[in-house]
């Protein structure tokens, strides 16, 4: 039987490093996505976020095929979610040690090392300074 894999996130700009993250979560079994709500990711990352809709963000994801489920949470952290899923396995990105990670205590986490110059804030970022030209 295939080991429960969880990994959660807003996924607002779907880039590489989302896409790395989620293969490798597939290597270990089924895998769960907890994706932040619309107001959850306000909540986490502040006003004109998330560009992107709950349900826009949730069909990316479903297109995925390392993607098996998704579920929308409303809270900043998916503690719940974990609770209710009872997952083997939590993994999360390389900006965290193994003992932060939200349920840890839960079940078995692994850290994945982000891929180098990918990430939502750079683009956010890069597009600004586009503007600014």
């Amino acid at each position: 039987m295939a080991k429960i894999v969880f990994t959660n996130g807003c996924f607002d700009i779907l880039h590489r490093g989302h896409i790395e993250l989620l293969k490798y979560c597939r290597t270990f079994g089924y895998v769960i996505v907890g994706l932040n709500s619309d107001e959850s990711t306000r909540q986490l990352k502040g006003n004109g976020r998330p560009f992107n809709t709950q349900e826009d963000r949730k069909l990316f994801l479903e297109s995925l095929r390392y993607v098996d489920e998704i579920h929308i949470f409303d809270e900043k952290t998916p503690l719940n979610l974990i609770k209710e899923l009872e997952p083997d396995i939590i993994v999360k990105g390389g900006d965290y040690s193994s003992d932060e990670v939200v349920g840890s205590e839960l079940a078995e986490v692994k850290i994945f090392n982000f891929v180098e110059g990918y990430s939502t804030s750079a683009i956010i970022n890069s597009l600004k300074e586009d503007q600014d030209v």
